[in-house]
């Protein structure tokens, strides 16, 4: 099968979205298809190999031929619904009111003819308000690269975790949050320390006890077996996060809030994690909670890694939308 992944008005980054579609375009490669991405612009992503055709494109008529055309954000629907492939599908990852105000990100999306994708329950459940349809296909793990290093125990801190990121498309990451929590908590007389890494801007020096910028999955997978506690205050826009969900198969244990577009599928209030109401100070007593309470702590770790292991590979995940073309 001949796959297109449009990227149109959209383009390749250093940030998790832009991974997810490299490394599905490259599994779906593996798995025997002809894959190829279409870009208005360069490839700017320097974590991943890219193993597909990169074709630079300006118009909808350049789209090659193919089989299958994916949309792979709000801006590149428009092209998705003129392109003459006839398999048209938008797989949506996010709730792009960074881009569009929700009203119009609704009516882009209704009115298109493509089959809607996403890739968790919480935006599954969020266009289902408003009669829109969809089906759910995770993109998968990497089981290979994240995975328990038993080194959380030497700690004689308790380490927080959590993703810095800048900008007005990454303000509902919250990282705000997570500095003044681990802040506060050391006028409140907890011994804690805080390691963070990002792609986008770096925190101030003395915001964060160890930062990694760009980290590789073995330097990222260290951090997060390093951590106690990964903090994921996410506000609004997610898919599905994907920094706590790594995290989680190191079994670090997460804490959350219980905002509807938290992009949290996998973090279930007091069996795999902790999630807290939508204000800072709740979200400051469950990390409270968490570090009283190892053995609470250890628990929603193991559990949360057992979650995420339910969830599948890339590869599996990958063949379930191969299932979906073909139907």
């Amino acid at each position: 099968m001949r796959i297109v992944f449009n990227l149109l008005n959209t383009g390749l980054g250093n940030n998790g979205g832009s991974l997810t579609l490299i490394k599905s375009a490259n599994t779906l490669k593996r798995l025997g298809h002809d894959v190829l991405i279409v870009d208005s612009g360069k490839n700017r992503n320097t974590w991943v190999q890219l193993e597909v055709k990169y074709y630079n494109v300006y118009d909808y008529k350049e789209i090659p031929y193919a089989d299958v055309i994916i949309a792979t954000g709000i801006k590149s629907v428009d092209s998705t619904n003129k392109c003459n492939i006839p398999k048209k599908f938008f797989w949506i990852r996010g709730y792009e009111t960074w881009m569009y105000p929700e009203d119009k990100v609704i009516q882009i999306t209704k009115e298109s003819p493509t089959k809607k994708i996403v890739n968790s329950i919480c935006l599954q459940n969020k266009f289902k308000q408003f009669g829109i349809e969809s089906e759910l296909i995770r993109p998968g793990y990497d089981f290979n690269d994240f995975y328990p290093l038993n080194i959380r125990k030497k700690n004689k801190k308790i380490v927080l975790g959590g993703l810095y990121s800048s900008g007005k498309k990454r303000e509902g990451k919250r990282s705000e949050w997570v500095i003044k929590a681990y802040k506060q908590l050391l006028t409140m007389g907890y011994d804690v320390l805080l390691y963070m890494y990002g792609s986008d801007g770096t925190p101030r020096e003395n915001d964060v006890n160890f930062y990694a910028q760009n980290p590789a999955n073995y330097m990222k997978n260290t951090l997060y077996n390093t951590c106690d506690i990964w903090l994921a205050p996410t506000k609004y826009g997610e898919g599905l996060h994907l920094p706590p969900a790594e995290a989680g198969l190191g079994e670090c244990t997460c804490i959350g809030t219980n905002n509807d577009l938290n992009g949290l599928d996998y973090l279930i209030h007091n069996k795999t994690g902790l999630l807290s109401k939508d204000n800072f100070q709740d979200f400051l007593n469950k990390i409270i909670e968490l570090i009283i309470d190892k053995e609470l702590r250890i628990q929603l770790g193991k559990n949360l890694r057992q979650e995420v292991m339910s969830y599948g590979s890339r590869e599996e995940n990958m063949k379930r939308m191969i299932e979906l073309f073909e139907k």
